[in-house]
């Protein structure tokens, strides 16, 4: 019996969708708020997610491997800003609120944000 792959493909190779995710999740600590397609933003969300839980332990072996993830200028920010505002939270950092359709494709839109 065929099993389901897990997670979306967009239509890419592996390198692509990893770029795309870690662009996106880049943009999203950078801004707070990003709008992007529905299905974009709910695979941001299993990506960003264990990545702002993993900040909350303040050690250097954290710090490396989520710089390895997204660049070391995202991690300044994700280490002094973020991870002091969700260090209380257990989970869900993230909501995604649906805005419509984009014009030119009618592609279901959507807006993820830093809760």
């Amino acid at each position: 019996m065929n099993k389901q792959t897990q997670g979306r493909k967009f239509g890419r190779e592996r390198d692509q969708r990893r770029a795309l995710l870690k662009s996106l999740a880049r943009a999203l600590i950078l801004h707070g708020k990003i709008e992007t397609t529905e299905a974009k933003a709910k695979e941001l969300r299993v990506f960003i997610e264990p990545i702002i839980t993993g900040s909350k332990a303040n050690t250097i072996h954290k710090r490396r491997l989520i710089s390895k993830r997204l660049g070391p200028d995202t991690v300044k920010k994700l280490f002094s800003e973020i991870r002091e505002k969700y260090s209380d939270r257990k989970g869900g950092y993230t909501r995604i609120t649906k805005v419509g359709s984009r014009r030119g494709d009618s592609a279901r839109m959507a807006v993820i944000e830093l809760v």
